[in-house]
């Protein structure tokens, strides 16, 4: 049996129950997705109380076993059974086909491509999650509807596993842990655009100085450059063609601006400003610039997607010769990051030409069919994306599975022969002539909000040690045991070890029950004892602890696990 089937006929079943229960709602679409289903209804107004009354009609349904048909209906028989339903009207005058196609089960008739079971009977185990809003078609100038989200799966048991799984991704969401260890939040004057916390900032630079870092061994050189550009760039790069809508748009001086979505573009204009030789290339150009895209306002969601965020963003031009040298490096530079420094599984997808694109037809073959031979070459399985890649080219997208077996798309790698051609830019060659370059953008942790969001749910907030806002908490006994707490303290800080001292007339099981909650990596009580054997007691975030251990030793080793971006 195919899961995506069984949600997709659970869908309908859903839809059934709704048209039974309130017979004003109206159908609009009911696809499966990742982990289940959803379907969106417009005149009707549900919370999350009324899901039990929905599912017990629905499992009524189930029960009576009831086949899913398939039902051919001419177009005129078809606009009139669907005379009361204006969505599944519209979707029907995008349809070519002669005959329409239908599926029904018992007196339910809806219009659909397929992919069913056979039987309601096949339907063991679902249940609906949650109820949101949404708009038709995505578009925030229609109609918002309602959409019911529900899981289906083959057995009890998985569907209890799956639940399991989302009770435990409800405690590592990003979103409640970055409010609980005061990371970031989000402010209702700027949707969509993070505030970081001193504790957060501290996050967000190690992670562009870890990239940074790299940037060194890799040869890539770092630029600045301005946020807001001319209407004419974006013509010039084919976003106002392709990317208009996810702009934000501005009129200074009677002249259209839009503020950058991406760096490609200005990158090109700094490529300009000089000429360039085959020796010049690869020229790799590095940017953080903060970037500003128009999602939706009922898309936005925590840091996974913001209008405001920055990429570990590069771009790099080079010759034709050296695409494959250039991509199998990039897949080494991926490889260290993903999996030597944090340990994740990866796994590759290769995105094609879509069906709007920049560009002659052979460039993107020849494009796509190198990409591949590297991926061949390096024996990396991956996946084929057919018509997925950007407008301008194909690309290499890496995923990344968390903690909790969920799927990231992060690492993007992208091969660009078109927006070079369009900004005429140019190299001289070894004969003396000028030649057009090819251009690779690539991001390696792809947006740092959302790679900061990944880090915060695998982890479970309980980041690596490199990483934590506070690396150390001294906890003091009592007011005797402060100025060797204070000594302890500062020869840390000249470690660069981030330190915190807790003081406080507190009991030492409440500081280090607030040390725990705080995630701090290591707690170290500072008591009498201690004091007078200058060694410290060390309780790590697993609730082990080790006594007597010396400063010195225990400096040590926090700055080789610090150096070595160890994880624990």
């Amino acid at each position: 049996m195919n899961l995506d089937a069984l949600r997709h006929s659970t869908s309908h079943v859903l839809a059934s129950a709704i048209k039974e229960l309130y017979p004003k709602a109206k159908l609009t679409i009911g696809p499966s997705i990742e982990d289940g289903f959803y379907y969106d209804f417009d005149n009707l107004e549900i919370t999350e109380k009324d899901l039990a009354k929905i599912e017990a009609k629905m499992q009524e349904i189930i029960n009576k076993k009831l086949a899913f048909k398939k039902v051919l209906k001419t177009r005129e028989k078809a606009k009139k059974l669907l005379k009361d339903e204006p969505y599944k009207l519209e979707i029907l005058n995008e349809i070519k086909d002669k005959k329409i196609q239908f599926y029904q089960h018992g007196n339910f008739l809806d219009l659909c491509k397929g992919g069913h079971v056979k039987n309601t009977s096949e339907i063991k185990a679902f249940k609906l999650t949650k109820v949101t809003k949404a708009y038709w078609k995505g578009d925030s100038k229609n109609k918002q509807l309602t959409r019911i989200y529900g899981t289906a799966w083959f057995s009890k048991d998985d569907l209890k596993n799956y639940l399991k799984l989302l009770e435990e991704a409800e405690k590592r969401d990003h979103r409640k842990l970055g409010k609980d260890l005061d990371l970031f939040s989000f402010q209702e004057e700027s949707p969509g655009s993070p505030f970081f916390h001193p504790k957060g900032t501290i996050v967000y630079y190690e992670l562009l100085n870890l990239i940074r870092e790299l940037y060194k061994k890799y040869n890539y050189q770092e630029i600045i450059t301005p946020l807001l550009y001319d209407k004419s760039l974006w013509e010039t790069s084919g976003h106002w063609e392709h990317f208009k809508d996810d702009m934000f748009l501005l009129k200074i001086d009677e002249r259209d601006y839009a503020l950058k979505p991406m760096n490609c573009p200005s990158h090109c204009l700094y490529y300009k400003t000089s000429l360039k030789s085959y020796k010049d290339l690869p020229l790799r150009i590095a940017d953080f610039a903060p970037l500003h895209r128009n999602e939706l306002r009922g898309v936005l969601g925590g840091l996974t997607r913001v209008r405001k965020l920055q990429q570990d963003d590069a771009h790099i031009f080079l010759t034709e010769d050296q695409i494959e040298k250039e991509v199998y490096d990039l897949l080494d530079f991926v490889n260290y990051i993903y999996v030597k420094v944090f340990n994740f599984k990866i796994s590759l997808r290769l995105s094609t030409r879509p069906d709007k694109f920049l560009g002659e037809t052979k460039l993107w073959d020849k494009a796509e069919a190198t990409l591949k031979k590297v991926l061949d070459k390096k024996k990396m399985r991956y996946e084929i994306a057919k018509g997925e890649g950007a407008f301008y080219g194909p690309k290499i997208d890496i995923l990344v599975k968390d903690a909790l077996n969920r799927n990231w798309q992060l690492a993007t790698i992208q091969l660009d022969f078109q927006m070079p051609q369009r900004f005429d830019l140019t190299y001289e060659g070894k004969d003396g002539k000028k030649h057009t370059p090819v251009m690779i953008h690539r991001a390696i942790l792809g947006s740092v909000e959302r790679f900061f969001a990944l880090l915060l749910e695998h982890f479970s907030g309980k980041l690596p040690l490199w990483l934590s806002p506070i690396q150390v908490i001294l906890m003091t006994l009592t007011e005797k045991n402060i100025k060797f707490a204070n000594e302890v303290k500062k020869q840390l800080e000249q470690n660069n070890i981030r330190t915190e001292l807790d003081d406080r007339n507190e009991t030492i099981n409440k500081k280090v029950y607030e040390a725990q909650v705080k995630k701090i990596p290591y707690a170290v009580t500072i008591g009498d004892k201690e004091q007078k054997n200058k060694t410290l007691a060390v309780r790590t975030l697993d609730g082990k602890v080790k006594f007597g251990i010396k400063i010195n030793n225990f400096i040590k080793d926090l700055v080789k696990e610090i150096k070595n971006h160890e994880i624990k």
